[in-house]
């Protein structure tokens, strides 16, 4: 065989092989209803760089050097599971954040829920980063970050990333892929979201933070940036968070119906699935940061081999990226840059 050809050969095998060992198993979709975007959201701000798709079923958010853009669902739900494909920019992004995630800080401001999935960009040629957070009941200094890499760049298509919120579990999703489940635990206390909350989606100016602690700020020379959004799901039990009776009274019904549903269990072939995207893609864990939180949190199972790979400051110990991130402060949904964790 010709030297080149055969160069060419054993490049396209070791590559072929890499994707192969990093992949991610594949998990049939789920039977899940989309609703139009008029039908369950509204505008949040930047109203001129929203714009809905031609056929009413997407959304696609924009930013540019006067502001970014958001929408909101039109009701609070007392639990739910909210979907969404995504696309994210592409080039160099930065600097930016887009957002996908649960909150009632409107309602409660300073006792508020969240649940979030953050994407964070990245200068030209390297990777979207993202993490998953919750707060309950304005539980702002205990932050329970995780953060990650993914094995496909969500630039080029679109994939799908949920969350599920019940009573008993919190799994989030990327495809259909679960990569990270919160079992509620008494010893939570209100740590653990419990109020009504609105589906969110933004995307916004975060060069103060998202990109190497803040030092590779968004450059608007690419802009605008555009985060595209279709297939939408919101289900859940629309709520009133000022009412007095129990929530769950009004809404077992629903909560039964989210219960019975695929998501709402990990199959054993999704928790392999799970366990393989911790172990390949997740470079920060708060369950071993034992530098941050000296007791551990009591939701977290720990994992000796998935411990093993950590140090105590809970980041890889080889590779990954991690800096010990400020207190948390309070967002200003409609500006056209927040202050966030930093990364």
């Amino acid at each position: 065989m010709d030297g080149k050809l055969w160069l060419v050969s054993l490049l396209v095998l070791t590559t072929t092989l890499w994707t192969l060992a990093n992949a991610v198993p594949y998990a049939e979709p789920f039977n899940l209803t989309t609703i139009p975007f008029d039908e369950g959201y509204s505008p949040l701000f930047g109203d001129g760089n929203l714009v809905r798709s031609p056929d009413g079923k997407g959304v696609r958010l924009l930013l540019d050097q006067y502001t970014g853009s958001g929408f909101i669902s039109s009701s609070l739900y007392d639990h739910g599971f909210f979907s969404a494909k995504i696309k994210l920019p592409s080039d160099n992004t930065a600097g930016i954040c887009v957002a996908f995630y649960t909150s009632n800080a409107d309602v409660f401001e300073k006792s508020h829920d969240e649940l979030d999935i953050e994407f964070l960009g990245n200068t030209a040629g390297k990777p979207w980063r993202f993490q998953t957070n919750l707060y309950g009941n304005g539980s702002t200094s205990r932050g329970r970050e995780e953060r990650y890499r993914l094995w496909f760049d969500p630039s080029k298509d679109f994939h799908r990333y949920s969350i599920l919120w019940t009573p008993k579990n919190i799994i989030f999703y990327v495809d259909e892929v679960p990569i990270r489940e919160v079992v509620r635990k008494e010893a939570m206390g209100g740590d653990y979201p419990a109020k009504p909350m609105s589906l969110y989606a933004t995307i916004w100016d975060a060069s103060n933070w998202a990109t190497n602690g803040g030092k590779e700020k968004t450059n608007y020379k690419y802009a605008p940036f555009v985060a595209e959004f279709k297939d939408l799901v919101l289900d859940g039990c629309p709520s009133d968070p000022i009412e007095q009776f129990p929530f769950a009274e009004a809404c077992a019904e629903k909560l039964a119906y989210l219960n019975a549903q695929e998501y709402s269990t990990i199959s054993r072939a999704r928790q392999a699935a799970m366990r393989r995207f911790r172990q390949r893609y997740m470079y920060y864990s708060y369950c071993y940061d034992s530098l941050r939180y000296p007791v551990t949190m009591p939701e977290c199972e720990i994992s000796q081999a998935e411990k093993a790979r950590f140090k105590n400051t809970g980041r890889l110990k080889f590779g990954g990226s991690h800096k010990k991130q400020p207190k948390r402060r309070s967002r200003n949904r409609g500006a056209a840059s927040d202050n966030k964790v930093d990364i």
